[in-house]
């Protein structure tokens, strides 16, 4: 048995400059180490997130308080568990904490010690970390739901969806997905310069025009589509995240432009765009407890893939009351909305027990940490979203899934999305 000896915890900082918590788990000769991230647009029933708000030489952005939890709670109460027991580690570490929402010690706390503990469980047994999950043992790629500009509140350019995304849905390996994105990129950097327009970045990596109309957007990302020899809705798909929580007020929505219309008008955009742009997935279409709107929504749509993320903010009971109100088809899964590997990964066997698909996804503050690509694989997700081909924290990513798949050889394929 691999006794756990100590736990240290390190403050780091993430891709948008922030601090963050990196904690470090040792036993006898191996150490391992998880950063946790964090989001912007985050929803109300999401796991507490610990930092130093009265902290003013970080501007209250600190998480040292969260660093000394770590060093001494955390580390007092994991001192000789066996590193392989996850799944006792992590009931530890909720029961220590003991709040519904992880507000005692801070999602972000567990989680980066819960993430570090199954990569030093994996490098003690000498496998792959995507190999230690085993949820399902045919490993599959998942496919990338690539960012490609970015609105909302990770750009500052005006559009009010958040994330503009395409699939390659016809690809047949992983690293075939990832030739038709870069392709799909380098000719809206093209298009996007023509128009004498700014190729700048947002949060994701995505490029943040400014541009105020979704249409535009949308009509940029189709030329590029073609461009790059592509046919729209068939071998590229688009994909939307709305985020529609940052866009509602007193029960009206503002998605087409800045004034907010009924859900019955806000789902009659969302069929134009659908039929328009062969939009193939909308993330977060209505805000998290509009649970009549999304189910309106789900009855009038059909082949499109509906996915909750603020919705059930990675939630195991919210995801059954979804289910049950035949919400959506898919769920978002971000590991810091619920805090623990354990209960992600007992969300996604639900998830996937009930027919959803299950889209692995990261943070607007990542990192360099690659724990979601193999994460990705080793629950035989359906597709990953993890941003643009630029920032080196998003493309760390998609290596990793290159790496996977070249280790895989023969056996690698592509998951399902239809």
């Amino acid at each position: 048995m691999s006794k756990i000896l100590k736990v240290k915890a390190r403050q780091v900082f993430d891709s948008r400059g922030n601090p963050t918590i990196e904690a470090e788990v040792f036993v006898k000769n191996n150490s391992a180490s998880s950063i946790c991230p964090s989001g912007a647009s985050t929803g109300t029933y999401e796991a507490f997130e610990k930092r130093d708000k009265n902290n003013k030489r970080f501007l209250g952005k600190s998480v040292l308080g969260a660093v000394n939890l770590v060093n001494t709670k955390i580390s007092k109460k994991l001192k000789g568990q066996n590193v392989h027991n996850q799944e006792r580690i992590d009931t530890l570490m909720i029961n220590l904490d003991g709040t519904r929402q992880k507000s005692k010690f801070g999602a972000n706390v567990i989680l980066a010690v819960s993430m570090a503990v199954k990569k030093l469980s994996a490098k003690v047994k000498k496998i792959p970390l995507y190999k230690s999950f085993l949820v399902k043992n045919n490993f599959q790629l998942p496919y990338p739901l690539m960012n490609v500009i970015n609105g909302g509140v990770h750009a500052n350019n005006g559009l009010r969806i958040q994330e503009f995304m395409i699939r390659p849905d016809r690809a047949k390996s992983f690293s075939e997905a990832m030739r038709i994105c870069f392709v799909v990129i380098k000719n809206l950097n093209k298009l996007i310069k023509n128009k004498g327009l700014s190729t700048s970045v947002g949060d994701e990596g995505g490029f943040a025009p400014m541009i105020s109309n979704n249409n535009q957007a949308l009509d940029l990302i189709v030329s590029a589509i073609r461009k790059s020899g592509f046919v729209n809705g068939k071998d590229v798909s688009i994909c939307l995240d709305v985020a529609a929580n940052e866009l509602y007020k007193k029960n009206k929505y503002s998605i087409h432009s800045k004034k907010y219309v009924s859900t019955d008008k806000s789902i009659q955009y969302y069929k134009k765009m659908i039929n328009k742009y062969k939009i193939k997935s909308i993330e977060d279409p209505f805000a998290e407890n509009d649970w009549k709107s999304w189910n309106k929504l789900m009855k009038l749509v059909k082949k499109v893939q509906i996915v909750g993320d603020d919705l059930y903010v990675t939630s195991l009971e919210r995801l059954k009351k979804g289910f049950l109100n035949m919400s959506s088809n898919a769920i978002l899964i971000k590991l810091n909305q619920i805090g623990t590997v354990s209960e992600t990964i007992d969300v996604i066997k639900f998830a996937q027990i009930i027919g959803f698909k299950t889209i692995i996804s990261h943070r607007s503050g990542d990192s360099e940490d690659t724990f979601i690509a193999d994460f990705a694989v080793g629950t035989n997700s359906n597709q990953i979203k993890t941003g643009s081909l630029t920032r080196s924290e998003r493309v760390a990513k998609y290596n990793q899934l290159i790496r996977i798949e070249e280790e895989l050889g023969k056996r690698a394929r592509m998951n399902k999305i239809h």
